[in-house]
């Protein structure tokens, strides 16, 4: 379910201290009921993900456009990423996040992890067009169930960036979003059901 950004800041998420600059796109809420422990199981979920070869395939046509158009506009060359036209936000963590663990790489995507803790776990992306951050949340619903929260962050590099974005919105509510959500979905019994004791 989509939420108000608002719901982004309602919480004393670690993220709000490094992404000042950045805007927050988009808020999820996600269907992934579960205990106050299991954040764990969300992360490595978002890890395994779809490799682009096993996605839907409205998905793997639209991330194919975008790769042709990538390299007709040079959007992913080298020197265009973090560390290169951005600076890295692992350069802004404070000392415990900068020295704590990162967490996973994500199969799906460019991401690299930010860092990973108790209740949240952050990514980021940049190409010629824009740094993103992928954030993750895990949300106290209030009613004895948690589940986790998804929050896209995003610096436009200047109007050209600001123009893909507005082109590429529709398509992230219409394949992207609900395909990835359906698989989330339909993976989190599953995740639930391994993450069981062994019997004794």
């Amino acid at each position: 379910m989509r939420l108000p950004h608002a719901e982004h800041f309602a919480h004393p998420w670690r993220i709000h201290e490094i992404t000042e600059d950045f805007r927050v796109e988009d808020v999820w809420e996600l269907p992934t009921p579960g205990g106050p422990d299991d954040f764990g199981l969300l992360v490595d979920q978002f890890a395994a993900g779809d490799r682009p070869e096993q996605a839907p395939l409205a998905t793997r046509i639209l991330f194919a456009i975008r790769w042709k158009l990538g390299a007709l506009f040079g959007w992913d060359e080298d020197g265009k990423g973090t560390g290169s036209r951005v600076q890295s936000l692992r350069d802004r963590l404070p000392a415990d996040l900068r020295d704590g663990p990162r967490g996973p790489r994500l199969a799906a995507a460019d991401f690299k992890p930010l860092y990973l803790c108790e209740d949240e776990f952050a990514a980021e992306i940049a190409n010629g067009t824009m740094q993103g951050v992928l954030h993750l949340g895990w949300v106290d619903a209030g009613d004895g169930t948690w589940h986790g929260q998804m929050t896209i962050l995003v610096k436009p590099n200047g109007r050209k960036g600001e123009l893909y974005m507005a082109a590429i919105k529709p398509f992230r509510y219409l394949i992207v979003y609900p395909q990835m959500l359906g698989r989330i979905e339909r993976g989190w019994p599953r995740a639930l059901e391994r993450a069981k004791p062994a019997p004794a």
